[in-house]
């Protein structure tokens, strides 16, 4: 079954990395997630300044605005889509990310097979 992990940043040093984790830490799960073949997909998104944010209204009028519309302090930070035999085999790959640190925390989420 494959479940996404919405990677939501927690706090960050000055240098931007996460508050708990290193640089490697992020490589050597990166690395865990190949070797143990589950990985189906994985990226990290680009600094929040670049974000757009679209909205439609009830009249089709289309309003663009720079940056994330939202009044939570957390920000999606990257996924990933693991290929795992269970929910409880997704959690445990989900508290091994070290983006579950310092603050942070990853959204488990089945993906919906609608059988294409």
């Amino acid at each position: 079954m494959k479940y996404m992990l919405l990677i939501n940043a927690g706090s960050a040093d000055a240098d931007g990395t996460a508050v708990g984790c290193t640089v490697q830490d992020w490589m050597d799960y990166d690395a865990s997630v190949r070797d143990a073949g589950i990985l189906v997909s994985a990226e990290s998104l680009a600094d929040l300044v670049t974000a757009t944010t679209v909205q439609v209204g009830p009249d089709g009028e289309r309003t663009v605005v720079d940056g994330p519309f939202a009044e939570s302090r957390e920000l999606l930070g990257g996924f990933y889509v693991i290929d795992v035999p269970d929910l409880d085999a997704a959690l445990d790959w989900a508290a091994r990310c070290p983006g579950a640190r310092g603050g942070g925390a990853v959204v488990v989420r089945p993906v919906a097979d609608f059988g294409a």
